[in-house]
């Protein structure tokens, strides 16, 4: 009896322990008290929530499987919460809570153990142009639930503060930039600026000042993640890629207008080792724009558009050598835009573009579905020249749709002296979207093969290879490349 009656005493102790143990361990600290930092201790949450997906075509998307990220290995231990509440942040879309942000960061970024700055729901926070400095000790996680946003246009702007960036993250060797909030840019009375080419007549410019800001850029940082957020506005590029290694980027929605000018969503330049998938982009710009010295680049389920499509370029701007190859872009949307997917250089770089693969991309109502431009010019008066940058091995596979009778389906213009080679093409589809009139492919100097029946034909692509090919460029790339990867 005294036996039984000692368990019974144990058990009773052991689940009263038990019960205070865990409902103190899965407390949240996600609320909007204004209790100490040094005290917050979280299991960080799941993944934030996808963005819109892609709309799924019955044939396109059919054998791609519907990916879900697995949580960063931040998310999978315990990390030390920085709410910018406790460092004196208002969060009333008004007062300057740049000081916040930076004492948060400042103290976040040399512990030791993982950690957390956090942005609550709830809360819109005004933060001037600023640069996060790193790196850090152990990954960081940037945890956007409520809405951040700059200064309301150029008047707002401080007057001794950079205007062509707002938001930096300079030298980060692991950063999760995530959460259910908004990052809103605030863009349109920049895009308002006399300069910009939809205020003059005929897509001309008026003088005046014409610097915009670049909503988010990386510069010089690795093992980057940002996921679902939603962006919108950004007075410019809504987030920039310099310099930088191992990115991965998903489930973001960003948008801005049809007419908000140099609004790309995702541009990398220099930039190797990206993935940027699931997402959804509609603004006045390219959807996602990949400048000189970008290499392994994969970009999958996209839906993009209305914009100016998914671009390679422009390249070779000033004479300069561009160097690009091994992007992927498949399993996408491009709808309403000026145009699908395309490369562009401008005349007189050098470099080359090679080892590109569009494949399984749907089209609507798209102007120049597939596009290679290499007499691109912001002008009137640019120049012939004889360099350029050197387009090869280019594959285009199951691209299906329609295109805005206003441009042919196909526009392949190569340089005059440095040709395009290994054009191939298979299972391409595109149709009028309006009418029943098939418009003529245009191929100058494209060297290259159909694969199989295309609609519409092709048969201004050249056969063969020609005589001259500009193997310096090749080799100049190649070796950069080797370089890049010492």
């Amino acid at each position: 009896m005294v036996t039984m009656t000692l368990s019974k005493i144990f058990l009773l102790a052991f689940s009263f322990f038990s019960l205070f143990f865990f409902t103190y361990t899965e407390g949240r600290v996600h609320t909007k008290s204004r209790s100490k930092h040094s005290d917050i201790v979280s299991h960080v949450s799941l993944p934030p929530a996808p963005a819109p997906q892609a709309p799924v075509s019955p044939s396109y998307y059919k054998d791609s499987p519907s990916p879900s990220p697995s949580p960063s290995p931040i998310q999978r231990n315990i990390a030390r919460v920085y709410n910018v509440l406790s460092f004196g942040a208002v969060g009333d879309g008004v007062t300057d809570d740049t000081q916040a942000f930076k004492m948060a960061w400042d103290t976040a970024c040399p512990q030791n153990e993982s950690a957390i700055l956090l942005a609550p729901g709830d809360y819109s926070f005004m933060i001037l142009p600023a640069i996060f400095t790193g790196p850090c000790k152990t990954s960081l996680v940037f945890q956007i639930d409520g809405t951040i946003m700059p200064p309301d246009g150029p008047e707002s702007w401080p007057s001794k503060m950079n205007k062509r960036q707002w938001l930096v993250f300079y030298r980060i060797n692991g950063m999760s930039m995530q959460g259910g909030g908004v990052i809103d840019g605030r863009g349109e009375k920049w895009w308002n600026l006399p300069c910009k080419p939809h205020k003059g007549i005929n897509g001309t410019t008026l003088p005046g000042p014409c610097d915009s800001p670049v909503a988010i850029r990386f510069f010089t940082s690795s093992n980057l993640t940002v996921q679902g957020l939603r962006v919108k506005n950004s007075p410019q590029f809504h987030f920039r890629f310099d310099n930088c290694q191992n990115v991965i980027v998903q489930m973001l929605s960003i948008k801005s207008p049809a007419q908000s000018p140099n609004t790309d969503g995702i541009h990398i330049e220099n930039t190797n080792n990206v993935q940027i998938h699931n997402s959804v982009v509609s603004n006045g710009d390219d959807c996602v724009s990949i400048g000189a010295g970008c290499h392994n680049v994969d970009i999958k389920n996209i839906t993009c558009g209305p914009s100016h499509g998914i671009s390679i370029g422009s390249l070779g701007i000033r004479n300069s050598r561009a160097c690009v190859s091994n992007i992927t872009v498949t399993d996408s949307v491009i709808k309403h835009s000026d145009n699908g997917v395309r490369i562009k250089t401008w005349q007189g770089g050098y470099g080359s573009v090679s080892k590109i693969t569009f494949h399984n991309i749907h089209m609507e109502t798209v102007r120049n579905p597939i596009i290679i431009d290499q007499y691109y010019c912001q002008t009137r008066n640019c120049s012939n020249q004889t360099s350029a940058v050197y387009i090869s091995d280019i594959l285009y596979t199951n691209i299906k749709g329609t295109y805005d009778i206003r441009s042919p389906p196909l526009h392949l213009a190569c340089s005059d002296s440095v040709p395009c080679t290994n054009l191939r093409l298979s299972e391409i589809e595109l149709l009028p979207a309006q009418g029943q009139f098939m418009a003529n492919p245009f191929c100058w100097n494209a060297y290259g093969a159909m694969q199989n029946l295309t609609i519409p034909p092709v048969p201004c692509l050249l056969d063969g290879i020609p005589q001259f090919l500009p193997q310096n460029n090749i080799d100049q790339c190649q070796n950069n490349l080797y370089q890049t990867r010492m």
